[in-house]
């Protein structure tokens, strides 16, 4: 689903990301773990086309970010760390919106929109403004946006920052559901290594370098801890 090859980004001297590759399988729960500063993010604004890499190429479902991104951007639904509705507009308003960017026929928007918000449990929040929702519903909000054209590939940038522990274990919940039942391919960005620990695989990302990557109980291995924690802290320290 996902295809990295030598991905290197720089600003000025400082290298964000160094020669990074890696492949992302359909239908799979992928952890992008690493501290702050790791170049996270970075690697999330490269694959959503925000920023162009400057070395290397990423493919989405076969199609080059280089040579054709706005076919491969059509496979990416994609949740960022800050969060970016309109506080002012209802919850239906900014999915419909979201809809009408995707050029999803009103109908078809219409039954999704109130698929998901069932699903979710905001369904009866779609006429509040957003700026009235509790941190995590906003959340639940954007992952229901991020979701209205079907993407493949879902992005999920450090998206349970700021929640209580209820609201990050309902989204993770919802996530690993759209794996197993959409054959959603998800790459989670994180920080917190109980996150990754329920994960199928875990990348470990630091200082734009990928440390290790397997199965969390592959990775706590070959980082030589005695748990996944003690192992993350200690090659990131």
């Amino acid at each position: 689903m996902l295809n990295v090859r030598s991905l290197t980004k720089r600003y000025g001297e400082r290298v964000a990301l160094q020669s990074l590759s890696f492949t992302l399988e359909r239908g799979s729960f992928v952890a992008l773990l690493g501290p702050n500063g790791a170049g996270k993010s970075t690697l999330f604004q490269v694959l959503t086309g925000l920023f162009a890499a400057d070395e290397g190429d990423v493919e989405v479902a076969g199609l080059s970010m280089r040579r054709d991104a706005r076919r491969a951007l059509a496979h990416i639904g994609v949740v960022f760390q800050q969060q970016s509705l309109d506080l002012d507009l209802s919850v239906a308003r900014n999915l419909q919106f979201q809809a009408d960017l995707q050029g999803l026929p009103r109908a078809l928007a219409a039954e999704r929109i109130a698929q998901d918000t069932q699903r979710y449990g905001i369904a009866a929040d779609l006429a509040r403004p957003v700026r009235e929702l509790s941190g995590g519903n906003r959340r639940k909000v954007e992952l229901v946006r991020s979701l209205l054209h079907r993407p493949e590939l879902l992005l999920m940038d450090e998206a349970t920052v700021g929640l209580d522990p209820k609201s990050r274990r309902d989204l993770l919940d919802g996530l690993h559901g759209e794996v197993r039942e959409r054959g959603v391919c998800v790459l989670w960005a994180t920080h917190l290594v109980p996150e990754a620990e329920a994960a199928d695989r875990v990348l470990v990302l630091h200082k734009g370098r990928l440390l290790a990557d397997g199965t969390p109980a592959e990775v706590t291995a070959a980082l030589g801890g005695e748990s996944l924690e003690a192992a993350f802290i200690a090659a990131t320290r």
